[in-house]
């Protein structure tokens, strides 16, 4: 039986985060979106309190609170802003974990704990022009020149990707594909411009080139030919906390609908009187405890070093499945000022769409579970 109980610790961790996002992030996420861009002044404010490396251990720089904390801080973070939100995942959760999870002693201790501290920003860079769900067929290459690293290709939608020091990249090399560690400052780098989307606009998105980007070979995490492997246990991590931000977004969505429920008067009285409305209240309740109870339970058995590739892509598929749900029925709540850019519910909106998409799409999750199933049934 699953038995859960945050400690105190986590919860002061939850508490800390959530006066942030009040005081901090929400009254200026519509300024986040407007202008497509996340202040530095936060960027920094997040280093500061430790939330860009929270998930970490203490010895590389880090909170020390596993996924569960992280998990906790991305919730938080999300009832106020989504685009930050996608900028700390993309930093921790993937740019960063690869070194964590993947990296030597030494990687650790020289690109880990910068980045764990916040002094610099991470990118995951895997995806490509041919190399999206099908991410096995990336043609970005690395060759070994002496005592370097030569990398030539290009990668797309990286978040971060024009704002990252530290790149975690996947390449091609004779002997399969391998991962390395570059930094943005080595000549050859360049990033684009950023994309223009429909939500998430505060996190930057940029395709990015390696022109004969030379790098240490000492650079290469893990054994050559190994990277895939790598790339993928990093993915269930980062599908697990984009579950964690849309359970973030869906309870703030929720908390407004049946606040403007109880406010909103119509027939001479307020519509949460009305069955049509506490039938769509109820239904984002149910999703919201689903969201929570399969998030949490995840999370720690990630912590405890368990397989969760499954479990995360169940996460992800549920959770972003149901926030798209959650901030549909928020809008028909709020009627027009759903639609309206006076609240905050139509970037929720907007901002929901990517997670079907991003960190593998929602029909690449039903394949992974269904080929788990498939793998371990019996013939009885």
């Amino acid at each position: 039986m699953f038995e859960f109980k945050f400690t105190e610790e986590q919860l002061m961790l939850r508490d800390m985060v959530r006066d942030f996002t009040e005081n901090e992030i929400k009254p200026i996420a519509h300024k986040i979106d407007e202008e497509e861009k996340i202040p530095e002044e936060l960027i920094k404010k997040l280093g500061e309190l430790g939330i860009l490396g929270v998930a970490f251990p203490e010895e590389y720089g880090g909170g020390g609170f596993g996924e569960v904390g992280y998990c906790l801080t991305q919730e938080q973070i999300a009832r106020g802003c989504m685009s930050t939100a996608t900028f700390i995942g993309a930093h921790q959760s993937i740019g960063s974990n690869a070194i964590y999870l993947g990296g030597s002693e030494e990687q650790k201790q020289k690109y880990l704990v910068p980045l764990a501290t916040g002094e610099k920003i991470a990118a995951y860079c895997l995806t490509e022009a041919q190399a999206g769900s099908d991410a096995f067929n990336l043609r970005t290459r690395a060759e070994l020149e002496g005592d370097e690293w030569v990398i030539n290709g290009e990668k797309l939608w990286i978040t971060n990707g024009g704002i990252a020091d530290t790149l975690s990249v996947f390449a091609r090399t004779s002997k399969g594909i391998s991962s390395f560690i570059v930094e943005t400052e080595r000549e050859g780098f360049h990033a684009g411009p950023p994309e223009k989307k429909m939500g998430i606009k505060g996190s930057t998105t940029n395709p990015i080139t390696f022109d004969n980007v030379r790098i240490p070979k000492e650079n290469i995490m893990g054994v050559d030919g190994r990277g895939f492997l790598l790339a993928m246990k990093v993915l269930d991590a980062g599908r697990l906390g984009l579950g964690a931000a849309c359970l973030g977004a869906a309870k703030e969505l929720l908390q407004m609908s049946i606040m403007y429920s109880k406010e909103r008067k119509q027939f001479d009285q307020s519509i949460s009187k009305f069955q049509a409305v506490q039938m769509m209240l109820a239904e984002m309740e149910i999703m919201v405890y689903t969201m929570e109870s399969i998030v949490y339970r995840t999370a720690v058995d990630f912590d405890l070093k368990k397989d969760i590739s499954k479990q995360a892509a169940i996460v992800k598929y549920y959770c972003s499945e149901s926030l798209d749900k959650i901030a549909d029925f928020a809008v028909q709540v709020h009627g027009g000022m759903g639609y309206s850019k006076e609240l905050p519910i139509e970037r929720y909106y907007r901002d929901s769409r990517i997670n079907k998409i991003f960190e593998g799409t929602n029909e690449i999750q039903k394949m992974i579970i269904a080929r788990d199933l498939l793998k371990k049934s019996k013939i009885k």
